[in-house]
This record gives C-alpha cells, structure tokens and sequence, in this order.
C-alpha cells in the first residue's frame, strides 16, 4: 500500500495541482481581501467566512480531480492492470489511492489556510472591529473540518470510480454528494423549525428528508466556523460525534468499493 501512496503522490505533485493551489491561494487572498473591502462592519469576520467556503469548493474540486486522475482514469486505460500484475492486493491499491488523495489535500489546506490568513490579516488594518476573529486553536480546528469534509467526499467519489464504467461519474457524484451532504442540515433544521408555518410543506418533506439522513451523512456538523468567526465554540461531544460520523461513513463507502473492485474484471 506504501508504494501506491508515495506513487500517488509523486503523480500528483508532478503535475499541475500543487501550482493549480498556489493560483488558487492568491485568487483566495484577493476574493476574501476584497469581500472585506464592501463589509462596513467587521471585515475581517467577512474576510474569513468568505475565505472558508472558498476552501471548502477548492479543496473539493481538487480531491475529485485527483480521484479522477490517480483512479477512475487507470481503470478506464485499464492501466490499473500494470499495478495489480505485482504481487498487490486489490485492496492495497484502492487504499493507497485514498491516502495519497488525504495526502495531497493535506498539503493544499496548509498552502490555502496561511494564504487565508494573510488575506485576513491584510483585510481592513487600519479598523479595529469590536468582535476580534478567532485565528489559533478555533481557525485550525475549522481547517481540520474541512479537511474531514472533503475526506468524505473523496471516498465517496473513489468509491464510485470502482464501479463506474464511465470516466467522469465519480467527479459528478462526488460534486453532487458535496451539494446534498452541505446542503442537507440546513434542511433538517428548516423543517424542524416548521417551513415558516407551512404544515404541508413540512409534512410532505419531513420523511423524504428523514430518508436520505440514511443515506447522506450531514456534513454541516464538520462545519465549526462559527468558533473562529463568533466565539461559539463547539463542545467536544459534537466534534467527537461528528468525526466519528465522518469516519464510519467513509470506511463503509471505502468498503463497499473494496468490495466491488474485488469483484470486478478487467477484461
């Protein structure tokens, strides 16, 4: 498995993503700069919140290129056949493919989280808000949400990338995943809330909702930025119950891709 990570990495390396993230880190500097530029008040919280969501959508579109290029494009070339002519196991490859992707987006969360925060500390100088920005322990422990986010996604989309007989699936349902994942919270909590009144609404919604909980873990719970932006931190309980969400549900997607590209031939 060690030789399909460092492989994985040189590959990606090698190519364009490492100079893709450093272009992407300074159009991240000067979208949250200039975001803080319009806000009125506390720029530097707008800044912030401006640049996490920017890192969540790069990060993600990365990791799914990445899959895209380290595995469902090997098995499309049926280039994979080269690797499993070794003495390997199936399941070294598929597992040394989904660390080396964690790799590569390890090293790109560091490169956009300092360029984050230069753009932060660049925004606005001369205006002292009244509610300072949580840039130590709260800004990091945001960043390793988002890195346990986009490692959902990335099993995800590997996973569906051993099952796939088409090259661009897994980057079109890991996209699709990242939606509905995000998205999903928001509506929980909008029906629980009521729908604004609307008992129809609420009603007809209420089980579908409850059904694809089933399905789609809620990736706002990896979400902790409302610790660095407003002070609220999370309690342990929900950042332990969240991680340990976020790892079940990959190890079981990565699995069940196991399973199938056991059971798949390449003919």
């Amino acid at each position: 498995m060690f030789e399909f990570i460092v492989s994985g990495l040189r590959s990606g390396i090698r190519g364009r993503s490492v100079q893709i993230v450093f272009a992407l880190g300074l159009v991240l500097v000067a979208v949250a700069y200039l975001s803080a530029s319009f806000s009125p008040r506390h720029p530097r919280t707008v800044a912030l919140d401006v640049g996490f969501s920017g890192m969540r959508f790069t990060l993600i579109l990365l990791s799914l290129f990445w899959v895209q290029d380290l595995v469902a494009r090997e098995i499309d070339r049926k280039i994979i056949l080269q690797s499993l002519s070794f003495p390997v196991s199936r399941a070294a490859f598929l597992f040394g493919r989904y660390f080396a992707v964690l790799a590569l987006v390890c090293l790109s969360t560091c490169i956009l989280a300092l360029s984050l925060l230069l753009a932060v500390a660049l925004s606005s100088p001369n205006y002292d808000q009244d509610f300072r920005v949580g840039l130590g322990l709260p800004f990091w422990v945001t960043i390793a949400g988002l890195v346990i986010d986009v490692s959902v996604v990335a099993a995800v989309a590997l996973a569906t990338a051993t099952v796939s007989t088409v090259s661009m699936l897994p980057l079109l349902v890991g996209a699709g995943f990242a939606i509905a994942g995000k998205a999903l919270g928001a509506a929980v909590d909008y029906l629980a809330r009521g729908a604004d009144g609307d008992a129809p609404f609420a009603d007809a919604w209420a089980g579908r909702v409850e059904t694809v909980r089933w399905l789609i873990p809620d990736l706002s719970r990896v979400d902790w930025r409302d610790w660095p932006l407003y002070g609220v931190a999370p309690s342990i309980e929900v950042i332990a119950w969240s991680v340990l969400m976020a790892v079940a549900y990959s190890a079981i997607v990565l699995a069940l891709g196991w399973r199938a590209l056991e059971n798949r031939e390449f003919g």
